[in-house]
């Protein structure tokens, strides 16, 4: 009995040390800037961009031929943030663009800038925390983002005047930041929000990562990784949750995604858009990956944004 005991406690603990172990491999890989790979982030998305690179290289060209100049602001704890300006023709009509995980600004709105400049909008593509040209370690997820929004919504409010009217824009990362923000009081120059193949929270999305991709459990790996991050970055996995924020939105909310995203699931938008108290609408487009929604069917996707921004934008 006793050589029994001794070991099923040899087991237990050579369990907690995998599971520690385990945990500490997926945090450093996930959590920190230099450790997460955009290269590694595009192979798990599973989206073939190299289709769409002769579109994006001919409008990246385009869009750096127009006025443009980097600019910073701080955040509450104390981070040098940067986004790129680009003024519009339209000096009263503004989106401020937030980027996926591994990204930058200067990245996942080349293909868009064609439709905003047509438009006549400034864009402001922001480097969130720990990515492009801003500072931070700990990556934030949405939940430190969102207060990094509200201060470049005050940037914009100080460039452009108060008769401006905002348009938050986000892409997965970015989208999910967005939808928390829909959470905060919100200044009322913020006229709408658009959020495109956004996860409610980190929790929810490592989960599916963890069970699709790795097929490991996500117990007890999430809930380490989750003490580690509350302690290191400041906030849990699950603290913030953008099917919870939309419940307090009092702003249009246009959700967009792709039915074939197996990275961030269709299933999210669904039950973000369920829950979303203010005026919403969705897009979801058939056979789009991971963030392949405007290149898959571009002309369904302006036509969404330009139904919705016709609503709320004069």
């Amino acid at each position: 009995m006793k050589k029994k005991i001794t070991a099923a406690a040899i087991f237990l603990g050579l369990l907690t040390v995998a599971e520690a172990g385990g945990s500490a491999y997926f945090y450093r890989r996930t959590m920190k800037r230099g450790n997460a790979k955009k290269e590694r982030t595009i192979k798990m998305a599973g989206t073939d961009w190299n289709q769409y690179m002769p579109l994006i290289q001919k409008r990246k060209e385009k869009m750096l031929e127009q006025p443009h100049e980097d600019v910073f602001c701080l955040s509450d704890d104390g981070l040098r943030l940067h986004a790129t300006w680009f003024p519009g023709k339209d000096p009263k009509k503004v989106v401020i663009c937030f980027h996926g995980y591994t990204s930058q600004g200067m990245s996942d709105y080349v293909g868009l800038s064609d439709y905003y400049r047509r438009q006549g909008f400034g864009m402001l593509l922001v480097d969130e925390r720990a990515h492009g040209d801003s500072e931070g370690e700990y990556i934030g997820f949405g939940c430190l983002d969102r207060q990094d929004a509200m201060g470049w919504i005050e940037w914009i409010l100080n460039r452009c005047g108060e008769e401006i009217q905002i348009l938050l824009h986000g892409t997965s990362m970015g989208g999910a930041t967005v939808l928390m923000t829909s959470g905060l009081e919100l200044p009322s120059q913020v006229k709408g929000i658009v959020s495109d193949c956004g996860f409610t929270s980190a929790k929810e999305v490592f989960t599916h990562v963890l069970h699709s991709m790795y097929h490991l459990p996500a117990f007890p790996m999430i809930q380490i990784a989750s003490l580690v991050n509350k302690s290191k970055a400041g906030y849990g996995l699950n603290e913030c949750n953008a099917a919870e924020e939309v419940k307090k939105a009092t702003v249009p909310i246009l959700l967009i995604h792709g039915d074939a995203d197996t990275f961030v699931p269709c299933k999210m938008c669904e039950k973000i858009y369920e829950n979303c108290a203010s005026e919403k609408k969705m897009l979801i487009v058939e056979g789009a990956a991971h963030a392949e929604s405007y290149y898959k069917d571009m002309e369904a996707y302006e036509e969404a944004l330009s139904d919705f921004i016709g609503g709320i934008i004069k």
